[in-house]
């Protein structure tokens, strides 16, 4: 089917075989470590071969025996891609799935009750699972660009926790993807000195652009039980151009650097930047490569477009994440210049890219979505209306509570005008307001620092709140301040999740 010019290692040659042969080496119940990041370096022919095998299981399941459905569990680095997460859960074959998704069938049976989700920060992930928290990983199906001669591994376009499933899997498949560039030698920076307490040591990491690993996965070769030849590209959703509420957001944050930087808080170059996904960090990204800015860093966790051009025009000088997560355009740019890119691009584990250590070490700019922030700073990233699971909190919080900056984003309403983003309570807690120190919509920006909570309020309905919601937040503070429950963070219990439920009743947070 495919040139053998990949998978150099005479033992691996031989285990060469089709997606549903391999997919038939899994059995039901198997907690499955799956590579893929944001869409990149996902396995695409076994998960679907073994969809609609458990498809077929399923469905021929007579209801009188109690016989159980075929599920098992799956693992990844961060969200995949429908040919994964998507046709997995449409036959009903996950049982639980951590610690990232982004699918919408996935959303809906984890919100219905179908699937169990263990929501987690990215950077617990790999610790958890070799402390064996999660139970033992019976099989790991990792994408890879190549086999070398040894049976190291050429990583693809994500890093994810592709290190962890290998070492920690008792059985490994391989998925061999021609479709991705094999120029992508070399740009992998695989750390393995970490270990768990009490025999941890410094990660001496000090600059964006250090290395301090391999540029291979290191294999045990007798683990592997099949090898699988795909020729498919990655999921790439097509690039959105900004629109005007998340440009009025950028220029806020950058005129808040140029503030800073006037000060002698930041310096002239900032510091290392850390973007989540989305058009509002993109929008970021495209009015720093429009200032005066020269050599920036990036410590991420994955490559956009905006970075690439950043990196072509000079406004950045190097990239270090674990992933790409590239548009149509994008991955046509690279493909087409990855000569250039291959000196600038640094691609790592997860449990680096994310590192509470390394992000403090670094100072790094944190910039990230919220749902919901209420009146004192704390943000709500993950659950809609307190109860239904969006995506997760992926490695927000990671760079949250340790990064030098730690900012927020999020227009200043949703549902066309009925949600405000602000709101007196927020209904789910992912980041407390001791690890938030920006909030920005594009109303304005609160900086949060050295406030009190009260001080937070005004700052916070002053600045970021949208205008029709500003007096009915500003009528709960006052009457929160009165009500004699205590003025260090006044609330008043009976309201602070109204808001909430009056959408839920009626279809708006206005009152």
């Amino acid at each position: 089917m495919f040139s053998k010019a990949r998978i150099l290692c005479p033992v691996l040659k031989q285990k060469v075989m089709s997606a549903e042969a391999a997919a038939a080496l899994i059995p039901a119940g198997a907690n499955v470590g799956m590579s893929g990041f944001t869409g990149a370096g996902y396995p695409k022919a076994v998960p679907n071969a073994l969809a609609e095998r458990i498809k077929e299981h399923n469905t021929q399941i007579d209801p009188n025996t109690g016989e159980k459905p075929f599920r098992i569990n799956v693992w990844t680095g961060a969200s995949t891609a429908p040919e994964l997460d998507g046709k997995l859960a449409e036959v009903d074959g996950i049982e639980m799935r951590l610690p990232f998704q982004s699918d919408p069938i996935c959303r809906d049976r984890i919100n219905t009750g179908k699937m169990n989700y263990v929501d987690l920060h990215l950077s617990e992930v790999a610790p958890y699972a070799w402390s064996g928290f999660f139970g033992n990983m019976d099989v790991a199906v990792i994408e890879v660009v190549g086999i070398r001669e040894d049976g190291s591994l050429i990583p693809s376009s994500s890093l994810g926790n592709n290190k962890v499933w290998i070492e920690q899997a008792d059985k490994i498949i391989l998925e061999v993807n021609y479709k991705q560039n094999a120029r992508l030698e070399g740009m992998h920076d695989v750390y393995y000195g970490t270990a768990l307490p009490p025999n941890r040591k410094p990660i001496m990491l000090t600059d964006p652009a250090q290395r301090i690993g391999e540029a291979y996965l290191r294999c045990d070769t007798d683990k592997v039980i099949a090898v699988v030849e795909t020729n498919s590209p990655d999921r790439n959703s097509p690039f959105k151009p900004s629109d005007e509420v998340s440009k009025r957001i950028a220029e806020h944050i950058l005129a808040f650097f140029e503030d800073e930087i006037k000060r002698g808080r930041l310096p002239a170059e900032l510091l290392p930047l850390q973007s989540g996904v989305g058009n509002i960090p993109n929008a970021v990204l495209e009015a720093l490569d429009s200032g005066p800015y020269k050599n920036l860093t990036s410590y991420t966790e994955v490559i956009q477009d905006g970075m690439l051009k950043m990196l072509k025009s000079g406004t950045l000088a190097m990239a270090s994440a674990t992933a790409f997560s590239l548009s149509p355009e994008g991955i046509e740019e690279f493909d087409k210049n990855i000569e250039f890119y291959r000196n600038k691009i640094l691609l790592r584990p997860q449990d680096i890219s994310n590192h509470p250590e390394i992000a403090r070490r670094l100072g790094v700019i944190a910039m990230n979505g919220l749902i919901e922030a209420d009146i004192y700073g704390n943000v709500n990233s993950t659950h809609i209306m307190g109860s239904r699971m969006m995506n997760g909190i992926g490695g927000s919080g990671d760079f949250a509570r340790n990064g030098y900056l730690s900012i927020f984003m999020s227009p200043s309403t949703a549902k066309g005008g009925s949600i405000s983003a602000i709101v007196p309570m927020v209904s789910h807690v992912d980041h407390t307001e001791h690890d938030v120190k920006i909030i920005v919509t594009e109303q304005g920006l609160a900086d949060l620092r050295g406030l009190s909570p009260r001080q937070r309020a005004l700052e916070i309905i002053d600045k970021c709140a949208h205008p029709d919601f500003k007096e009915q937040l500003r009528d709960y503070f006052e009457r929160a301040c009165a009500s004699g429950r205590g003025m260090h963070t006044p609330h008043l219990l009976n309201e602070a999740l109204s808001w909430h439920q009056r959408f839920e009743e009626t279809g708006s947070m206005l009152a």
